[in-house]
């Protein structure tokens, strides 16, 4: 995806100003401010990013190429480009008219997403979305080959029809060009198919999915080089009849601005704007070129062949043996349309994902910003999809950790499990999502497949069992899942579990009475005592039922008292 004039294959993280942009997404349908900044990151690090950002990946498996960026997002909405790679795949190559995708193809494709979905894991991608469009959801083969992606590398693409291609190209276009609220025009440009966009502001007016992208009308219509005189009046025929039916719907709106965007226009628009000034563009981005440019452009390249194609200035040589089809293209649409001048954009499917996500999922930015932390972001979005009791959850975490605090002589544990234990105590409960009865089983197969981030999948297996230790029974080697674990996380389980079954026990009302708790140790009696408000009953029953795990775990008896809070008293003024 970005930015279209870099080397298939490089990761972009030296980048121009237009590479970051950033956009307040909801509200405002356009710029609010450019930086012109570069933004050092080692790889897998952070650089000098906001801490509270969510970091998104969005793959775009096109028919001609496959492209991905990682931005990070705010919880305003705003993101900055991390970084961006691009593959020439051309998954359409003979896909697009056999209707099947090859062999190579699928190998070449698989071998991207896998150094993608790298890339993604070392820049600390929370989520990836990757949508495929025409070259895959017209294969035969096309499910397997998503389904596979799923299996092999754990992205697992969606296939869009044209029109949502459309919807997102236009929405990429809309909050990345200035349009003082005029009517635009998108028009984009792939291997397999052309999407027109109309709309004015955040409305979307009309949305149409064409099957003439570039490679799709190269493998019909260009059967030399260069290009004859009858195959280019063949294929501008074609393009031309498959466009007129929409030509009324198009110019009776009164377009005011047409937008051209992905990297067939993209790279047209460079040799354009070349031909206009004699330079090459510092960058693409908001740049116009007129139609009689494009044109003449379009006349250049049909004439030539592909060693004379590759010496023209601005050309992009990967693109050199299909440019000839995607002028012809682009150079009719803009003729049967009557447009005149053309803005380029190198925003595109890719951003329109992203955008499309962030104003669909505020509640995932508004956490990104309350817990920066990896770890607990994702433990609290996974309470919050099994609708966890979140005053009792965060109760029972604070008593278990101040248990664990006050007898570290004890257990000789380090802060990371500690760690461990608090998030276990934020999901014991979550199996009441399943069902009541089993509960504790239910929340460890919940924290086993929740999709937790952050961490290693031994951890994940410690917290899984010490949050379905929390109830009833202890760990015992005939339970596969405790017996799988090496010896020493077998021991940790037992006594964060010890931790958690007790201070589950201290709510047991789900009121929060127990405000603080003070242990003591003597002689091998460990005493805790609690501070309760109003009426204890429950917590102090509960309690003395669930001690025997952590007293094995210890080595030590364990006693639970509780008396009454004390509040200072306050003295009476006196009169003088």
């Amino acid at each position: 995806m970005r930015p279209s004039a870099s080397p298939a294959g490089r990761v972009v993280t030296g980048l121009s100003w237009a590479d970051h942009l950033v956009f307040l997404v909801r509200g405002y349908p356009a710029i609010v401010a450019l930086y012109r900044v570069r933004l050092p990151l080692a790889a897998g690090g952070r650089g000098y990013n906001d801490p509270t950002a969510l970091r998104i990946a969005a793959i775009d498996l096109g028919s001609n190429s496959i492209h991905m960026v990682i931005v990070e997002v705010t919880a305003s909405g705003g993101f900055r480009l991390v970084a961006g790679e691009k593959e020439m795949v051309r998954l359409g190559a003979f896909t697009l008219s056999r209707g099947r995708l090859p062999a190579v193809a699928i190998r070449r494709g698989l071998d991207v997403l896998k150094k993608y979905a790298r890339l993604a894991e070392t820049q600390g991608a929370e989520k990836i979305i990757a949508v495929a469009t025409s070259a895959i959801r017209e294969a035969r083969n096309g499910e397997d080959f998503l389904d596979r992606v799923g299996r092999e590398i754990g992205v697992w693409p969606r296939a869009i029809t044209g029109e949502a291609e459309a919807r997102l190209v236009y929405l990429a276009a809309l909050h990345s060009i200035h349009l003082e609220g005029k009517r635009g025009l998108v028009v984009d440009i792939g291997g397999g198919s052309v999407e027109l966009a109309l709309g004015k502001g955040s409305q979307l007016e009309w949305a149409a999915s064409k099957k003439l992208g570039v490679l799709r009308m190269a493998e019909q219509f260009v059967k030399s080089d260069p290009l004859t005189k009858k195959s280019e009046e063949r294929l501008a025929r074609h393009v031309r009849e498959a466009v007129e039916p929409d030509v009324e719907r198009v110019r009776a709106t009164e377009v005011e601005v047409a937008i051209g965007t992905s990297g067939t226009i993209l790279a047209l628009g460079a040799m354009a704007h070349q031909m206009e000034t004699g330079r090459p563009a510092e960058t693409l981005h908001h740049l116009s070129v007129k139609a009689s440019t494009l044109h003449a452009l379009r006349q250049r390249l049909v004439a030539a062949d592909f060693k004379e194609r590759l010496r023209m200035p601005g050309m992009d040589e990967l693109r050199a043996d299909v440019i000839p089809a995607g002028a012809v293209i682009l150079d009719t649409i803009l003729d049967v349309l009557g447009i005149e001048e053309l803005v380029l954009c190198e925003w595109a499917l890719r951003e329109g994902i992203l955008i499309d996500y962030i104003q669909r999922h505020p509640r995932s930015l508004a956490r990104a910003e309350a817990y920066p932390d990896v770890r607990r972001r994702s433990v609290i979005a996974l309470a919050e999809r099994c609708l966890y009791d979140e005053p009792h959850a965060r109760h029972v975490a604070t008593l278990a950790t101040s248990l664990f605090d006050q007898t570290r002589g004890h257990h000789g544990l380090s802060d990371g499990d500690r760690a461990l234990l608090e998030y276990a105590a934020l999901l014991h409960d979550i199996g009441h999502h399943i069902s009541y009865p089993g509960h504790h089983k239910h929340t460890y197969y919940l924290i086993k497949n929740g999709d937790l981030r952050g961490f290693h999948p031994s951890e994940i297996e410690v917290v899984a069992n010490v949050a379905r230790y929390h109830r009833r029974g202890e760990p015992r080697r005939k339970h596969a899942a405790f017996a799988a674990l090496p010896r020493e996380s077998r021991r940790t389980v037992r006594v964060l579990a010890g931790f958690l079954r007790v201070a589950d026990a201290l709510d047991r009302s789900h009121r929060q009475v127990v405000r603080r708790l003070a242990v003591s140790e003597r002689a091998g009696l460990l005493r805790v005592r609690g501070e309760a408000k109003g009426d204890y009953e429950l917590e102090i029953w509960g309690a003395g039922r669930r001690t025997q795990l952590l007293e094995k775990a210890l080595g030590l008896t364990v006693r639970v008292d509780m008396s009454a809070e004390v509040r200072p008293r306050r003295l009476r003024a006196v009169r003088p």
